[in-house]
């Protein structure tokens, strides 16, 4: 059986004069129990980290191993075997560069130190992905030295390989027996019919790091007479040949987006992604976007390479960013296509969840730092660890092979024919499907599917293409417990929504029967009903459970105390629910608005101000406002990564009530000058409420900023009123 793999996104690369460390920007550099996390999927070896650049910046003589020290340490303990990378996207420390010989001389030196410190290892990976390095550093100029020449590239390349076979001499100098896995990112590229020799040219170049380690590049390789044109000095070329240093396992690197395709009708595709060579201009797009075949996939990619080479291999880096539920059914499909690979005769040891604890701004390269987070089989958001989908995945296929992950076996966007960006470049859309997908996949059933929350969870769970149903009030009296039992035996979801409560908070006051039953008997009754049938309960409660005398935000186990009949109801079906069923979970949320229903303060607000009404908001109650659509996703993921018990899930910021209208006439454009703000005491308000319930999370971070979500709140309104006035409302 396939082992699992694990490791954490380490990348440290420089850009300019900036050093991104994705170690610091994740938190794994300085948290503690993250390999006993790791250990608990079942992995059985973890790709670690002694990386040149942070471990001996200053010289090997001011080297600090403390992280490593303690890491390696653990993973002997836990029983994880590492495999020790020492340059992972980077150019080496200051004094130094990809492009420079002293790179050569320099990671020996380190290699030789690290094998002293560490004889216990036996899996090396001296440098990371080199061709893939190479190009980014020497071809595309995204990373240092920044360069953007074909000779750059080669120069780096060789470098990259030269040092590599050099810190293999040292460490198995002190270890014989060390192995070397060598990693890189095998992409295939495509192309027209006018473009297939660059695409030849390419789906070559891709191999060149291992095939110079191999001994590969003698005088008959179709890239010999290149490289040297390029720069590569034939005796350097020859002596690879002739001393080689064959890698003992092939890393095998594959992303959605390693795929190309290129194409010379540019006039097709937008601007940024055009360029060329000397003889033609073409677009370079992801295959995913325009090839009707879709992706070469992982078990073609891995019987590729093995028919070239022969030698083991393992999938050294799975990761998408995306949903967890896409990221469940990416990693599914490696898994798979790694075990069709093996029934093919191809020697496949394992599959690598990656980013274990997520990644930063890899949606630029790392070269813009806007710190947009991906999370992977751990999110880290919160400050504190959280295990994903990917983790429950992770764990069952490495102790059975498979998944029961309900949205594990439905095809991924990839295999969809919504991932065309681009008029389909090919004879048919579609693709065969690696894995076997589900004829029956279980949906999520919704309650109370007509009211604002409700029919925005609706959409959410559509547009990310996750199987739904939705009841109205009028189609389940969820009361009454026969009847929702009834309604979970038709339907038999995986999960359950409960969108159905009464937000009318100053209504409750006269009509607190009503509150009750809407907001604690409907909750109990799908509690007892789900906990009998071993289904997922959401449930949605409120930050009036607070008294807003904390002087600080709440979070999740700070005590109840309401002060009014509607924070009273949700405060006690909280607490009826989670000993109903343990597993439930029950977000917290506040303040909300969005753009598909008129009620909400924000779009009340807005209309008021545009028919010249003025409007008197609070100015001395604050909230955590929180916009529908970003709700929806985040109840959504929780769901799917299987969350439990009560999580504050509102958008990052603080502010009054009449802080809010302010923001968000500022977002749409309105006057500010009729809002007259009033202390809450005369606003008119019949339940009392709290002076200050900000809510922040001890739990999960996953909601992005208020000023974020007000400026994406206007803009869906003008999408909408546009739609409107064009007839596609609705669409």
């Amino acid at each position: 059986m396939m082992e699992l793999w694990a490791g954490a996104e380490c990348s440290v690369i420089r850009v300019g004069d900036r050093q991104v460390d994705q170690l610091a920007l994740t938190g794994h550099r300085d948290r503690q129990g993250d390999l006993e996390l790791v250990a608990s999927l079942g992995a059985r070896a973890v790709r670690f980290p002694v990386l040149w650049e942070r471990t001996a910046p200053d010289g090997l003589f001011a080297a600090d191993f403390r992280f490593a020290d303690d890491g390696l340490a653990r993973c002997l303990h836990l029983g994880l075997r590492p495999i020790v990378g020492l340059v992972h996207h980077g150019s080496g420390p200051s004094t130094t560069s990809l492009t420079a010989d002293s790179f050569v001389r320099g990671l020996a030196a380190y290699a030789r130190r690290v094998a002293e410190r560490y004889p216990f290892v036996k899996d090396w990976t001296p440098v990371n992905e080199p061709g893939t390095t190479a190009r980014f550093s020497g071809l595309y100029g995204h990373w240092y030295p920044h360069e953007r020449s074909a000779r750059a590239f080669v120069k780096a390349l060789l470098v990259e390989v030269l040092a590599t076979r050099e810190a293999m001499r040292t460490i198995r100098e002190v270890i014989p027996a060390a192995r070397l896995v060598q990693t890189e990112d095998l992409g295939t590229v495509y192309a027209t019919p006018r473009l297939a020799y660059q695409a030849d040219h390419e789906n070559e170049r891709r191999f060149l790091g291992y095939d110079l380690l191999s001994g590969r590049v003698d005088r008959s390789h179709p890239l010999r007479s290149w490289l040297e044109r390029e720069g590569a000095s034939r005796d350097v070329l020859d002596d690879l040949v002739a001393s080689p240093c064959t890698p003992d396992l092939l890393g095998v690197n594959y992303y959605l987006t390693s795929d190309r395709f290129l194409d010379e009708r540019v006039s097709r595709y937008p601007a940024e992604v055009r360029g060329g060579n000397t003889k033609d201009v073409y677009a370079d797009v992801e295959a995913v976007r325009v090839r009707a075949g879709g992706i070469c996939g992982h078990a073609e990619l891995l019987r590729v390479v093995w028919e070239r080479y022969r030698l083991p291999m393992a999938l050294t880096e799975v990761h998408l960013g995306c949903t967890s539920e896409e990221q469940v059914r990416w990693l599914f499909e490696a898994w798979q296509g790694a075990e069709a690979a093996r029934r093919g005769g191809v020697d496949v040891r394992a599959v690598t969840v990656w980013s274990a604890f997520g990644a930063k701004d890899w949606d630029s390269l790392c070269t813009e730092g806007r710190g947009t987070y991906e999370p992977g089989t751990f999110d880290v958001r919160a400050g504190v660890v959280r295990p994903t989908a990917l983790a429950r995945v992770a764990a069952e296929l490495a102790a059975s092979g498979t998944t029961t992950h309900p949205l594990a076996s439905q095809p991924g966007w990839w295999r969809r024919r919504e991932r065309l960006l681009y008029p389909a470049v090919g004879d048919a859309v579609g693709d065969a499907a690696p894995v076997p997908w589900r004829e029956h996949v279980p949906p999520v059933l919704v309650v109370g599917a007509r009211g604002t929350l409700g029919s925005a969870v609706l959409r959410t769970l559509r547009r990310r293409r996750v199987p739904v149903v939705g009841l109205t009030r009028g189609e389940l009296d969820a009361t009454d417990l026969p009847a929702v039992e009834r309604a979970l035996a038709t339907h038999r979801p995986w999960a359950v929504i409960n969108a159905a409560g009464d937000v009318r908070v100053d209504a409750a006051e006269a009509d607190p029967s009503r509150c009750i039953r809407e907001n604690l008997t409907v909750a109990t009754t799908l509690a007892e009903a789900c906990a009998r049938a071993g289904v997922k309960l959401v449930t949605y409660s409120s930050d009036l459970v607070f008294d807003g005398a904390k002087g600080a935000p709440y979070v999740e186990s700070d005590v109840t105390a309401p002060l009014s009949v509607y924070g009273t109801a949700k405060a006690v079906s909280e607490t009826a629910v989670l000993a109903r069923c343990p597993d439930a979970l029950v977000v917290r949320t506040a303040a909300f608005f969005g753009p598909w229903d008129p009620w909400n303060f924000v779009t009340v607000t807005l209309a008021d101000l545009r028919a010249g009404r003025s409007v008197h908001p609070a100015r001395d109650r604050r909230v955590s406002p929180t916009y529908v659509p970003d709700l929806a996703d985040a109840t959504l993921t929780l769901a799917v990564d299987g969350a439990s018990g009560i999580h504050h899930v509102a958008n990052t910021g603080s502010v009054s009530w009449a802080e809010l209208a302010f923001l968000a006439a500022e977002a749409a454009g309105e006057d500010r000058g009729r809002i007259l703000p009033r202390d809450g005491c005369d606003v008119g308000w019949v339940a009392r409420r709290p002076a200050d319930v900000t809510l922040a999370s001890e739990r999960a971070g996953v909601m992005p900023s208020l000023e974020s979500a007000l400026a994406r709140y206007v803009t869906e309104i003008a999408c909408r009123d546009a739609g409107s006035k064009t007839g596609t409302t609705g669409r």
